[in-house]
């Protein structure tokens, strides 16, 4: 388990990281999702989008 982080004198949940990482991972993922036309096969891509985000949030918790 990771530790506070220490911003300008005001400390962070780890929770934050994870969700930084969470949100860069998914921004690399669009640029993936946008060729391959990931709208295509879901009926509602933003909704679909949020919850890969969800699952890639949860599997960095889980592994780091």
């Amino acid at each position: 388990m990771r530790h506070e982080l220490q911003i300008g004198g005001v400390l962070l949940s780890p929770f934050v990281a994870y969700a930084i990482g969470a949100l860069a991972i998914l921004i690399l993922l669009r640029i993936v999702f946008r060729k391959i036309r990931f709208s295509r096969y879901v009926a509602n891509a933003p909704l679909a989008e949020a919850g890969i985000y969800v699952c890639v949030l949860a599997l960095l918790i889980v592994f780091f």
